[in-house]
């Protein structure tokens, strides 16, 4: 089961390393990560998605609540919650795939951030499977190339993850 764990860490260097150093060691694997900072300058939010049964994740969460960087988790999967990720894709768009392109990236709510006479960059925000969606309609014989964000996540209600 995919679980996607926020972290709040501290902003400090090395601690990315360290979490990262746990899961390797363990031999889990880290299928997303993202990092920011929060309104707390001296804390980071870390947005790690992982798979897993709930004894693996709990093995974990136990393991990074054990680093002394990680100051508070929480497995946003196992509450309601919002999921975002950001993609970039560049698409070969020419003679009657423009206007293709122009209406898939309407379906999918995205935009066209970069034109040139053999290409459209398009930005599609959302959940996994809706820009696994928008690959799918557009072809891979018409995408170059393709950046993702890695998923990042909050909880619905009115409680946070916070100190």
């Amino acid at each position: 089961m995919r679980h996607i764990i926020s972290i709040l860490i501290e902003n400090e260097s090395g601690a990315l390393s360290r979490v990262a150093g746990l899961f390797s060691a363990r031999g889990y694997n880290i299928e997303s990560l993202t990092v920011a900072p929060t309104q707390d300058p001296t804390l980071s939010r870390m947005t790690l998605v992982t798979t897993g049964n709930e004894e693996i994740v709990e093995q974990i969460t136990k393991q990074l609540n054990k680093l002394i960087d990680v100051v508070k988790l929480i497995d946003i999967s196992s509450a309601t919650h919002i999921e975002r990720e950001l993609m970039m894709v560049k698409v070969r768009a020419v003679n009657g795939q423009r206007e293709e392109i122009k209406r898939l990236t309407e379906i999918f709510r995205g935009s066209i951030l970069d034109v040139t006479t053999a290409t459209y960059v398009v930005e599609v925000t959302g959940e996994k499977s809706k820009l696994d969606a928008f690959l799918d309609a557009v072809g891979e014989e018409h995408i170059i190339e393709v950046v993702r964000s890695g998923a990042t996540g909050i909880t619905r209600g009115d409680k946070g993850l916070s100190v």
